[in-house]
Order: C-alpha cells, then sequence, then structure tokens
C-alpha cells in the first residue's frame, strides 16, 4: 500500500510551519522532520495529512473536572471543523482544574496550567490552537498561556450546565447552593432537604448556571473577540454547543492561514470592552484578577480607579443570579452576548478585531435585529444603575478593594461597625460558630491571611459564613473583609481583594477586635478608624513573617506570586515591557 497522496497539494506549506515547525534540535533538519514524520506515521497518518496546516487542540477532560465533562464531544466536533477546512487536528493534554477539587485552591493551580499550556504550545508543531475550557481557572489560565506563546489561538468554551427542580422551584449551581447551605446553617430545613437539593442543583456536566467566575470568563471570551459569535452562552449538552465547536474548528485553519496572532485580538481596546462587559453583567470579582493576568501578560497595567469610574456609566444589564434572577440557559435564548453587546454598543470599541478577522462591531451588525426578551435590559431600564463592581480605597486597602455592589445589601453599604477579627481560615473555622464568639449583626466580620501569599493561593474563603448564632436569629447578610475572594456565584455585603495583603504586612495584618471600620460603597471608602500613629506602633510590635517554603511549587508560587491589583501572577511571567493602562483615563 503506498503512502503517497492521490494528488499533490495545490500548495506546498511555507517553511517553519505546519510539522516543519519547531523541529527538535539534533543538528540536521532534514533528519529532525524525517525522525519526526517516522514516529508519527505510526499512528497511520499519511504524507497528505501531514502537509496540511495543524492545528493543536488543547484536551483538559479529567475524570476530576465535570465542568468539562463533554470535552470528548467537542473535541470531535472540533476536529470534523478542523478536517472541513483542510487542516489537520492534533489533540493533547494539559493539566486540567476543578474549583471543587483543587487543593489547597484552584487559584494556587492556575499560572501553573497557564505554564503548561503556554510550553506545550511552544514545544509541539501546530500554526494555530484551539483552547477547550470553562471552570473557572481554566479559560485564564489558557489565555494567559496562549497570549505568553504568541501564535493564532481560539478559545472553546465548554458550556454551562443545566439547572434542575427541586420541589419544582427551579434549582442551579452554584448561588442556589449557598442559599439552601445557608437556610441548613440557619437550621431553617433539614439534613434531608439539603441533601434531597444536593441531588438537583448540578442537572448536567458544564459549568455554573449563574453568573459565577466561569460564565463570567465565558462572556468575557467573546467580549474580547477570542471566541466566534455566540461561544460564550449555549449550555454544554445543546446542539448549539456542539456547532459552536464545529465552528471553531474551521476557524482555527482560517486564522493559521492568515496568521492573525493572538497579540492582534487582545488588544487595549479589547480589555477595555471586556471590562465593560464584566461590569454590565455583574460579572465575578474573580474578572478582574483574571483580566489583571490575561494583560499583564501582554504588557498592559489594570488602572483599578479608572475601572471604577467605567463602572459609574456602566449599568448592570444582566438579570442573571446572583445579582438577578434568570440563569445561563436563560441568557442564550434571550441571544446571549449579541444581545448584550447590542445594548452596550454606544459604550464600546466597535473596531476591535476579533479572530472571525471582523471587528465586534461587524459582529453586533450580522447577528441582526434584537428580539422581545426579558433577561438582558435595555440601557434605559437597568437591573442596577452602576456596574456590578466598584473599587474601594482608605488606610485599610491602600492598593485598593473590591466590593460586588450589585449582589451587596443596600442597607450595608454605608456602614461603620466593630471589628471581630479572625487571623486565619484555621481560625475562623475553629470559631465562628461558638455560641459565645462575642458578635452582633452591626458588627464587622474580618479574615486575614487568605491572600496569595497568606493562604497561599488566594482562596474563595471571602465568603465568610454568617455565625451560626446571627444566622439562627435570621441575620442573612452582614459586611464581611478579607484580603482573598469570593466566588461569582455568591453573594452579600463583602469586600475583598484587599492590598496588600495581611501576609505582607498590609494594614489588614493589623486590625485587632473593636477596631471600628468605615465601609461607604458612595465614597468607594474602606478605612480603619485607627490613628496611623497606633497602626505603625501595631507594626513595630508586630513584624510581618512572608509565608516561606524549601522546595517545589510552593516555593516557586510564594517568592514569584504578585498582588491581587497584577492579577495573582508570576512576577516571571508578565511581559518584560509595559506597553500601556487600562482602561484609558
Amino acid at each position: 500500500m503506498t503512502n503517497k497522496p492521490a494528488s499533490p497539494p495545490s500548495e506546498a506549506p511555507p517553511a517553519g510551519s505546519g510539522l516543519r515547525k519547531g523541529l527538535t534540535h539534533y543538528g540536521d533538519s532534514g533528519f529532525s522532520l524525517f525522525l519526526r514524520k517516522a514516529f508519527i506515521k505510526g499512528a497511520g497518518y499519511t504524507d497528505a495529512a501531514l502537509e496540511r496546516p495543524v492545528i493543536g487542540i488543547v484536551d483538559t477532560g479529567s475524570a476530576y473536572n465535570p465542568c468539562h465533562g463533554n470535552a470528548p464531544q467537542l473535541i470531535e466536533a472540533v476536529k470534523r471543523g478542523v478536517m472541513l477546512a483542510g487542516g489537520l487536528p492534533m489533540e493533547f493534554p494539559t493539566i486540567s482544574i476543578h474549583e471543587s477539587f483543587s487543593q489547597p485552591t484552584s487559584m494556587y493551580l492556575r499560572n501553573l496550567m497557564s505554564i503548561d499550556t503556554e510550553e506545550m504550545i511552544r514545544a509541539q508543531p501546530m500554526d494555530a490552537v484551539v483552547l477547550i475550557g470553562g471552570c473557572d481557572k481554566t479559560v485564564p489560565a489558557q489565555l494567559m498561556g496562549a497570549a505568553s506563546a504568541g501564535i493564532p489561538a481560539i478559545q472553546l468554551i465548554t458550556g454551562s450546565m443545566l439547572t434542575g427542580s427541586h420541589r419544582s422551584e427551579r434549582v442551579g449551581a452554584c448561588t442556589d447552593c449557598r442559599r439552601y447551605w445557608g437556610r441548613f446553617r440557619a437550621e431553617e430545613i433539614s439534613e434531608a432537604e439539603v441533601s434531597a437539593v444536593n441531588n438537583q442543583l448540578v442537572a448536567s456536566v458544564g459549568t455554573c448556571s449563574v453568573m459565577g467566575t466561569a460564565s463570567t470568563m465565558a462572556c468575557l471570551a467573546e467580549a474580547l473577540g477570542m471566541t466566534v459569535p455566540g461561544g460564550a452562552a449555549p449550555p454544554a449538552v445543546t446542539a448549539d454547543r456542539m456547532r459552536i465547536a464545529e465552528l471553531t474548528g474551521s476557524e482555527a485553519v482560517r486564522i493559521a492561514h492568515s496568521r492573525l496572532t493572538i497579540d492582534q485580538v487582545l488588544t487595549a481596546e479589547a480589555f477595555e470592552n471586556a471590562m465593560r462587559v464584566l461590569l454590565a453583567i455583574g460579572g465575578s470579582t474573580n474578572g478582574i484578577v483574571h483580566l489583571s493576568a490575561i494583560a499583564g501578560r501582554l504588557g498592559f497595567e489594570v488602572d483599578l480607579q479608572a475601572l471604577d469610574r467605567m463602572g459609574r456609566e456602566t449599568p448592570v444589564l444582566l438579570d442573571l443570579k446572583p445579582s438577578g434572577q434568570h440563569y445561563m440557559e436563560d441568557f442564550h435564548k434571550a441571544g446571549g452576548m449579541a444581545t448584550l453587546l447590542r445594548e452596550l454598543k454606544p459604550l464600546l470599541h466597535l473596531n476591535a478585531l476579533t479572530v472571525t478577522g471582523r471587528t465586534l462591531g461587524e459582529e453586533i451588525e450580522a447577528a441582526g435585529p434584537g428580539f422581545a426578551q426579558d433577561v438582558v435590559r435595555p440601557l434605559s431600564r437597568p437591573v442596577y444603575p452602576q456596574g456590578g463592581i466598584a473599587v474601594l480605597q482608605g488606610n485599610l486597602a491602600p492598593g485598593g478593594a473590591i466590593i460586588k455592589q450589585s449582589a451587596a445589601d443596600a442597607k450595608l453599604m454605608e456602614h461603620t461597625g466593630r471589628a471581630v477579627v479572625f487571623e486565619n481560615a484555621e481560625d475562623l473555622a475553629r470559631r465562628i460558630d461558638a455560641d459565645d464568639l462575642d458578635v452582633s449583626a452591626d458588627d464587622i466580620l474580618v479574615l486575614k491571611n487568605i491572600g496569595p501569599k497568606g493562604a497561599p493561593g488566594m482562596p474563595e474563603a471571602g465568603y465568610l459564613p454568617i455565625p451560626k448564632k446571627l444566622a439562627r436569629a435570621g441575620v442573612k447578610d452582614m459586611v464581611r473583609i478579607s484580603d482573598g475572594r469570593m466566588s461569582g456565584t455568591a453573594f452579600g455585603t463583602i469586600v475583598l481583594h484587599v492590598t496588600p495583603e495581611s501576609a505582607v504586612g498590609g494594614p489588614l495584618a493589623y486590625v485587632r477586635n473593636g477596631d471600628s471600620i468605615r465601609l461607604s460603597v458612595a465614597q468607594r471608602e474602606i478605612s480603619l478608624l485607627v490613628p496611623d500613629e497606633e497602626l505603625a506602633r501595631r507594626a513595630n510590635e508586630t513584624p510581618t513573617h512572608v509565608p516561606t517554603a524549601e522546595r517545589g511549587y510552593l516555593k516557586l508560587f510564594l517568592e514569584t506570586v504578585t498582588q491581587a491589583d497584577q492579577g495573582v501572577d508570576f512576577d516571571f511571567l508578565r511581559a518584560a515591557t509595559v506597553r500601556g493602562t487600562i482602561p484609558k483615563a
């Protein structure tokens, strides 16, 4: 049986592309290609196949990651699209991170996944790469890695899960997880009922069905121009999601031919569009950290104060939990991102290029006219009058802090209270439910040492539980402050990302029980009402011991991780040269 093609290819591939790209160094490039082809032919490939543009497909399927449970079907659809467009699909594995199955926290592993993604793209011959991700940290990790690798890239989102039903009430992970668990802690429902709802919260594979971090990053990926149109919203188990996957494969071949590299898409204008969308969807506070990290790979610094000014003129338009009432499958039926972007047109950079080779404005026009729906509100009738996220500053957070104002209690957003302090997560777990805990509903819960270095990995422990004795009394929300993060599925009056973190000597480290703290979202203030001289005295009395490690990934993490305002990335992975600040003032 001959291994020759039935007819010669119409056009020889350019030197240094396809299978010829990134040849292993044996001192003889001809032999390197000869050897590479010999081994790949062992898998049954013909010369005709090996002359096509090579499209890498990142496989993040894992038994530990139900958010990516549809990865095998997506890969087959992508491969179909690649082959229909004349490319050669080559899937390869990388690290897969699931939020609930990553110890100590998924954020601790995000940078490792980004390194894995970047180096596997660099190491293996491919003219373009399809990034398949969905769960919270996987999409940012892939965009970070691909941004650093610099080749043509396109993102494919795994898609959201379907909603379930508990006693005729529609439920979905994970805002409803937190709501039902809060009711259980308050002894409003029985153990039998909380167990029954546990079976219904996740009705299929896929990511959280509310505007958590996964849905946020899906929307931001499309706003950045990194997905095909409509790539954010289709649920994981739908035919629409499979069609998006096929189209993604075809587009990957096109960007390989046109050499549309990722830096041509991820421009300052693209990041500003994504920030605008983050504010308008009531997106996860994690979105700021991830956008900062992705932007940092391309040399952009995020100006949090400029972001806050953008937020004052960008209302929340998406009526989705936890800021609203609907779920991701409703958003898809309402037209998805095209519907949202159509409403946001006056506030967007419509000339920003997308992976399709067309501008964002052209894609909005191509999506056609809007139609009647109740999920995306018009600018004239928003869900919330300002952006979902506000940036706070003050002597407690000189480098800034974040609050998701659209998911907070309006009565608590102007509040002064007494600090009830927990030194770390272990201290919190040990004392939060003690009957003798000195706490009232007007107090402010403060949790230290859960920042990037302190935890390590900045866990989503900022959603401090309401002390059990207050929960039993009907308290549903309190002001809570930490240097950690909060899941995008969570809600409440919660101040996060306090920078600098307590573990490196930030002012949060010196807060004591009984101190007064003032929160004013209207004034964008978070202040510790303690004289500067007293804070300085406390700092001298209790010097900070920055966490260290003797070996391994933990040592690398602790020695190089940046603060929240720089995306909790490793300092050596950020671009060597700063190109500019976003959003532009």
